[in-house]
């Protein structure tokens, strides 16, 4: 069952769906994934794509991080998402967009420090090349765009101005770190 690492939620337990329709990202991967990010801590803005039962962008709220939103279009886990936010006491910290990610993202203006994107491991490339732009435009100058796939697969590709900083293996899943150079910079 996954849960709450650090801040003002921690040690919240979360609820998940039934059945294999989500994939939990494992508490070591979480939390090696906000160790890599501490040094950018804390975030303005952190958008969770793809957010499944909520965990990380639930986790970057109760770190502090300032404005986080959450994007995910199966119903059941939206139930699951709102209730993992009323347990952990974060429901006023998070906003919730229950489309799919093209529209969400379409629909947004605000730039974000962070980006996490978790899609279903057999669409990562796919996601990329049709959101790869929208995801370059939202992202903050000096912002961080992270990917989790699947060990076997190689980082995703894009088309943007998006820089491949690393990537860091936990058993089967990988996360990607890209960066997007700060303005002015070349």
């Amino acid at each position: 069952m996954p849960r709450i690492i650090s801040g003002t939620a921690r040690g919240t337990r979360l609820a998940a769906p039934r059945g294999d329709k989500t994939r939990p990202t494992a508490d070591r991967v979480k939390e090696a994934l906000f160790s890599i990010l501490q040094s950018d801590w804390p975030a303005d803005g952190f958008l969770d794509l793809f957010a499944g039962t909520g965990q990380i962008g639930l986790e970057a709220a109760s770190r502090g991080a300032g404005r986080v939103v959450l994007v995910e279009k199966d119903q059941n886990c939206l139930l699951i998402i709102r209730e993992n936010s009323h347990r952990a006491h974060l429901e006023t910290q998070v906003r919730l967009l229950g489309q799919d990610a093209a529209r969400a993202l379409a629909g947004l203006s605000e730039r974000f420090d962070v980006i996490f994107a978790d899609p279903p491991y057999r669409l990562v490339q796919a996601v990329c090349d049709r959101l790869g732009s929208e995801l370059a435009r939202l992202l903050a100058p000096g912002g961080r765009l992270i990917i989790e796939h699947d060990s076997r697969d190689p980082a995703p590709s894009f088309v943007t101005n998006l820089q491949l900083e690393r990537c860091c293996q936990y058993g089967t899943a990988m996360l990607s770190f890209y960066r997007r150079a700060p303005d002015g910079a070349s």
